[in-house]
């Protein structure tokens, strides 16, 4: 009888450390590494409706040849205000286009948004039911890719681009891939 007791109480006990140390090890990890399966791959392809030109749309076609950037914001997300004065100055700096993708919201509301705080896109497509955000592996807002000029996904940038990160990361890879 204590064979079975010690087995019960041994089996559960091994369980839960091993739960706890598989989420030890998750809890390491920075959450902003996570992996896009869309690596160096074309880039999904999408026709949306513009934001700011009524009957005007947008496919990822349209800078076939050029090197861009495409950042998923919403009015809703308090992540995309951190990140929209970086936006601001890498739009007057910089000669890439940047485009908007506006997930899950509202026309008017991110029409406000930028109204008050500055627009710095090319354009922006309007992805009202999030569909182009599944597509694009979106875990959240705000994502930004960086699509090469043979329409590739370089690479994934998940929460907002700080400026660290913008000149570590993003204008070293967008010098090289306009080479």
């Amino acid at each position: 009888m204590s064979k079975r007791f010690n087995l019960w109480f041994i089996l559960p006990l091994a369980v839960f450390v091993g739960l706890v140390a598989f989420f030890a090890v998750g809890l390491q990890r920075d959450p902003h590494l996570v992996p896009s399966p869309l690596i160096d791959r074309p880039a999904p392809n999408f026709l949306l409706p513009q934001l700011e030109a009524q009957g005007k749309s947008f496919s990822p076609a349209t800078y076939h040849g050029q090197v861009w950037l495409l950042n998923v914001w919403a009015s809703w997300c308090v992540s995309c205000r951190e990140e929209h004065p970086v936006l601001l100055k890498f739009s007057r700096e910089q000669h890439i286009p940047l485009v908007g993708l506006d997930y899950k919201d509202q026309a008017a509301d991110a029409q406000h948004w930028l109204d008050n705080y500055g627009n710095p896109y090319t354009l922006t497509a309007v992805d009202a039911d999030g569909r182009v955000g599944i597509d694009y592996g979106v875990y959240g807002v705000p994502e930004t890719y960086i699509i090469d000029k043979a329409g590739i996904i370089r690479y994934k940038q998940i929460g907002p681009i700080t400026p660290e990160s913008l000149q570590q990361v993003i204008l070293p890879l967008l010098r090289e891939l306009q080479k």
